[in-house]
């Protein structure tokens, strides 16, 4: 049985949560994850693998649920002076770290140097905190932020990733090495073990501010083969198997299981491939809008994807602040793809070697058409897979991609600052090759403004300038696709995969 769950039930299935839980509660959630993040530390990571399970280990001051609405976390409120430059948040008292450190002030000061520090710079996290100025402490449980200037998205920033609220003595003690790998926090369940490449078993929290779990056991499986994790699902050996597993041609036979549901919701996740914009022939700006328009996206999606996403005309999808609803994608045009080539001075028998990650079988799928498609116009491409983690924190980083690579982008904030300034700034860790003042000084302009409909005006520029360069073939905006056990009761979907698990239970 497929259930597809609109925004009202997500906003109803909140609303009617909250239940506080007994500490006694009973029942094991087993989660198939297709990637193991290979660091927990908060200010580590960008991957939406990440905070499928670090959601219910760490907490920020802000918190955003499945229904999109921001509201308190670790802070109770805030209030923002000087014209956006000062925000002062009170912060939640009684509040516990897994370890039995206090909460407060001092841990959030603590959080933050350190994430605008130097150990902050060695990850991918500090660039969308770089308004933050200083945290000053105002006492135990008030703090101030000064910003060198007004930052629109820096609440909802605060409710993910980097910001994750950390335990000074437990860091101070035991070292950042430690800390990547049995990780503390506040949040309702702990993380009691973690064997790299293969999972994590996690206990409730039965101090939990917001109430004990309703769960007592959370378990992490890292099971990157997709067929590996419907059979699992089939056996009872998993519960609950979370994006970007779920390839479509599987779709079916989880419809056909009387003991297994599919949950979809519209999702932030885009996927494109990126171009080498620096080596080879998609140096030049012609061909590489060849090559977007050699491709049919619309026959991807229908054929490949079940109709489970929608074509893009920039790297983001229509829920993101910043989306133009007016943009068109280049058409599938193979004739005037040939033209373009053929004026750029490219041969038949040209080759592109396209980098994906292994473990995304749907995405292979796409490539294997896309390939396909540029053949048809006398490119020869060929598909390199790595391991997700190389590719995002080696390959592409360190410049060593071929002329085009995956992108898979979760978009967690729903602005598109959060995309495009990752994308596209020069000196950004997942942008290698492309360094454009222009763009640069777009990408800064906006981000201070506190006039929404302007800031909005220059991310829609921002979006339009980089289709216009066709820095990246845009494909689609797929659905956050999970597949559950019939036993599980009160799971909501997240569309960023942020799942807080709190409020779930089992048969």
């Amino acid at each position: 049985m497929k259930k597809t769950l609109t925004a009202m039930a997500i906003a109803m299935a909140a609303l009617t949560g909250g239940t506080i839980t007994p500490a006694l509660a009973d029942g094991k959630l087993v989660v198939s994850s297709p990637q193991d993040p290979g660091s927990w530390d908060p200010i580590d990571t960008f991957l939406i693998n990440w905070a499928s399970l670090a959601t219910n280990v760490f907490e920020g001051l802000t918190y955003r649920g499945p229904d999109m609405e921001l509201v308190p976390g670790l802070a109770t409120s805030w209030d923002v002076q000087e014209d956006g430059t000062r925000i002062r948040f009170t912060l939640r008292e009684g509040v516990t770290f897994h370890n039995g450190e206090p909460f407060n002030a001092d841990a959030v000061k603590f959080t933050f140097d350190r994430l605008l520090g130097e150990e902050g710079a060695k990850g991918p996290q500090r660039a969308n905190y770089a308004a933050i100025e200083t945290v000053e402490v105002i006492d135990e449980y008030t703090v101030d932020f000064h910003l060198s200037q007004p930052d629109a998205v820096l609440l909802t920033k605060l409710a993910g990733y980097g910001a994750m609220i950390v335990p000074p003595k437990y860091i101070t003690e035991n070292g950042d090495d430690v800390f990547n790998t049995q990780p503390v926090g506040t949040g309702p369940f702990k993380m009691v073990s973690y064997e790299p490449k293969v999972g994590a078993e996690l206990e409730a929290n039965p101090d939990y501010w917001g109430g004990a779990p309703k769960l007592s056991e959370l378990e992490y499986r890292f099971i990157t083969e997709p067929a590996t994790a419907v059979a699992e699902l089939q056996s009872g050996g998993v519960d609950l198997v979370i994006p970007p597993t779920i390839p479509v041609g599987m779709i079916p036979t989880i419809e056909a299981d009387d003991n297994l549901e599919l949950v979809t919701t519209a999702g932030p996740t885009v996927t494109a491939l990126r171009f080498n914009t620096s080596d080879g022939i998609t140096a030049n700006e012609d061909v590489r809008k060849a090559l977007i328009m050699a491709v049919d996206r619309e026959t991807i999606v229908d054929s490949i994807l079940g109709g489970q996403a929608s074509v893009i005309a920039s790297f983001q999808g229509e829920r993101s602040f910043g989306f133009d609803p007016e943009m068109e994608p280049l058409p599938y045009d193979p004739e005037g793809a040939k033209a373009l080539l053929e004026q750029a001075g490219v041969s038949a028998g040209a080759s592109v070697e396209i980098n994906t990650r292994g473990n995304d079988a749907t995405f292979n799928e796409v490539a294997q058409a896309v390939a396909a498609y540029l053949g048809m116009v006398g490119v020869n491409a060929t598909i390199k897979p790595y391991e997700t983690n190389v590719l995002l924190n080696d390959i592409i980083p360190q410049g060593k991609t071929g002329e085009m690579f995956q992108q898979s982008w979760g978009g967690w904030t729903f602005d598109f600052d959060n995309t495009a300034y990752a994308m596209y700034h020069t000196g950004q860790k997942w942008n290698p090759y492309d360094s454009d003042e222009k763009l640069d000084a777009m990408l800064e302009e906006q981000r201070p403004l506190t006039d929404q409909a302007e800031r909005e005006r220059l991310l829609q520029e921002i979006a339009t300038y980089a289709a216009d360069r066709a820095l990246e073939m845009p494909l689609y905006n797929m659905n956050a696709i999970y597949a559950i056990n019939t036993r599980v009761n009160g799971f909501v979907p997240a569309p960023d995969n942020r799942l807080k698990l709190n409020e779930v239970s089992v048969d």
